[in-house]
């Protein structure tokens, strides 16, 4: 690099997304001795976002996800990158759960979102009605779908399977994933490839069998991934493998200013000034809109949902459960009277993460539209979690521990037009901020893969846009 002027690349943002970006630019700054000075920023004083393990008296809880399903390759790559694939674990398999009108149904073998590919479990299921099943049969003689740009993930479903198998299990399954309602999300931004299958084959069954006959055996071994010791094991082994200095925390970002012959200066609430070529930014969507307040086009981000959800872990000794589901978890529909939306028997999912004969029990609460329960205290949360599992599996005495963790505004909404929004909005920033690039859980996937390929694909950008930058090169 000598002779050449270093340019300096600012990655705001410390959870998955952006400690990706950085571990990947780093790399390709070290393989092409490019002349950039790499930095991330967190405003935290902890890296991760919403992954956080929390070891406990030889308990292994997850406080955000717990798992990442290894669809695409970029969770195993990154941990293969940092030397830790070693650590890698599947889930057991286990039987799932749906709780609608209050009653317990073990899930219809084959579904897939909800959607049956094995017809004998789809027909002897108590979980729905026999109106409810012909109704379903239906997507059998549908047309396809007219709507070619977008449509609420609700619309599509109850055209194809009717609102019986809608409401009783698409819906709890998708909440678990999105804490949304799925008569308000987008079809493209969420499963576009469901839409892409119903034109193709026309029924969504038929469609979505042949796909998983084509995929048989390739999660063999469990349908989810995780680490021995947490999902914290790569958010740890991504920060040390970046360069000492790279990371500062307790960097909240206050404003962003474009300066017109050297690129950003970045303020900091903390009073601090740093300046940059290129500004990664992997923070909220909320977040991004306040750090550009004169941009308005920008402004449509105030507005975009974001749902708050919380977990509660509990630790019991095994004989303080005296009906014992077996299985791994349940949903529950918004049919049933119970707070709690989904509960994982985690200790049976993933047998390392609580001692010999202990439970480790971890409950969700929060979904769209009834978002108030994460606001009361650790107390009150706890009392109608235990409320409801006594209802449920016949509790006797307390757990030995109650883990809550909240998460305000935290699931980021992709509603009907999500997709364009954020295309108009990268195009914007091509536009009048260059050299600015965001990427995270707000703008194409929630889950740990999605934002692992977000980070990815935004040094793509980044690199391309310093390489064509005059005096870069």
């Amino acid at each position: 690099m000598r002779g050449q002027q270093v340019k300096k690349v600012v990655v705001i943002g410390g959870g998955i997304t952006g400690l990706t970006a950085a571990y990947y630019l780093q790399k390709e700054i070290k393989k092409n001795n490019l002349p950039i000075q790499l930095t991330l920023v967190e405003g935290s004083h902890r890296m991760g976002g919403k992954i956080q393990t929390l070891i406990k008296d030889g308990y292994v809880i997850e406080r955000g996800p717990d798992s990442f399903v290894p669809r695409k390759a970029g969770p195993i790559n990154l941990a293969k990158e940092i030397g830790i694939d070693d650590m890698l674990v599947s889930s057991t398999w286990g039987k799932s759960f749906v709780i609608a009108g209050g009653e317990l149904y073990p899930m219809p073998g084959g579904s897939i979102i909800g959607i049956p590919t094995q017809i004998a479990p789809f027909i002897t299921t108590n979980l729905f009605s026999i109106t409810g099943k012909m109704r379903a049969a239906a997507d059998f003689i549908l047309p396809r779908s007219a709507v070619a740009d977008d449509q609420s993930l609700g619309r599509f479903f109850r055209r194809r399977m009717g609102d019986e198998v809608v409401d009783n299990l698409i819906e709890p399954l998708l909440t678990g994933i999105y804490a949304g309602d799925i008569d308000q999300m987008s079809l493209m931004s969420t499963f576009p490839e469901l839409h892409q299958i119903e034109q193709k084959h026309r029924s969504l069954i038929a469609g979505i069998k042949k796909a998983a006959a084509q995929t048989a055996g390739e999660q063999k071994n469990g349908r989810f991934m995780t680490f021995t010791k947490g999902l914290q094991t790569l958010v740890d082994g991504v920060e040390e493998a970046l360069e000492p200095g790279t990371v500062q925390k307790g960097m909240k970002v206050s404003r962003i200013n474009k300066e017109e012959e050297r690129g950003y200066t970045i303020e900091f609430t903390n009073g601090k000034v740093l300046d940059a070529d290129s500004v990664v930014i992997t923070t909220p969507h909320h977040c991004l809109q306040s750090m550009f307040p004169s941009c308005s086009f920008m402004d449509y981000l105030k507005e975009m949902p974001a749902t708050s959800v919380a977990t509660v872990a509990m630790g019991f000794d095994q004989s303080a459960i005296k009906k014992n589901i077996d299985g791994n978890e349940f949903i529950v529909s918004r049919n049933s009277d119970y707070s709690i939306t989904a509960c994982t028997w985690t200790h049976k999912k993933w047998p390392h993460s609580a001692p010999d004969g202990k439970m480790l029990i971890r409950v969700y609460l929060g979904k769209s539209g009834d978002e108030t329960i994460v606001d009361l205290s650790d107390d009150q949360i706890e009392q109608i979690v235990l409320e409801d599992l006594e209802k449920i599996v016949n509790l006797e005495g307390r757990p030995e521990f109650t883990v809550v963790t909240r998460y305000k505004d935290s699931m980021p909404q992709y509603t009907v037009g999500h997709k364009k929004r954020t295309k108009t909005l990268y195009r914007n920033l091509e536009e009048r901020l260059p050299g600015v690039f965001i990427a995270g859980s707000s703008y194409e996937g929630l889950g740990i893969p999605e934002c692992i390929e977000q980070g990815e694909k935004v040094v793509e950008k980044t690199l391309k846009y310093m390489k064509d930058k005059k005096g870069t090169s």
